[in-house]
């Protein structure tokens, strides 16, 4: 799971999980939140985020959230990019044993995406220049 900043394609946090509970959603969501407040929240309607758990706190917070519409991948094309690029540039290439390389490997992908891969939507620059800027 990856919280992404859909205009600057800044990875805010992410985390993986050998299970489907939503705990490694709200861990996810919790470290976003250490390093900022959306105005706009989107996710797809997946019962992770539709859940109180997930959309009381950014309710609280005065976010609005935005949901997918059912069938409807293009309305979260950001996030898709984002995660086809993490497996043709990273995963399908590496040759993880375990959890923990995986993890690792993610990490350093995720840290290359935000800081020196340029993205043509943003006139080949650095979402880390426009995010941490």
């Amino acid at each position: 799971m990856a919280v992404l900043d859909w205009y600057r394609r800044y990875v805010v946090s992410w985390t993986l999980d050998e299970t489907l509970e939503l705990g490694f959603v709200l861990n996810a969501i919790a470290q976003a939140r250490t390093v900022a407040t959306p105005e706009i929240w989107n996710t797809d309607q997946g019962s992770h985020f539709t859940s109180a758990q997930v959309t009381q706190p950014w309710l609280a917070a005065g976010v609005q959230i935005s949901m997918d519409g059912k069938g409807r991948a293009l309305d979260n094309i950001f996030t898709e990019r984002l995660w086809r690029s993490v497996k043709y540039e990273e995963v399908y290439l590496a040759d993880y044993g375990n959890p923990r390389e995986t993890r690792v490997g993610l990490g350093r992908y995720f840290q290359f995406y935000n800081s020196e891969r340029p993205h043509q939507a943003l006139a080949y620059r650095r979402s880390a220049e426009l995010y941490l800027s």
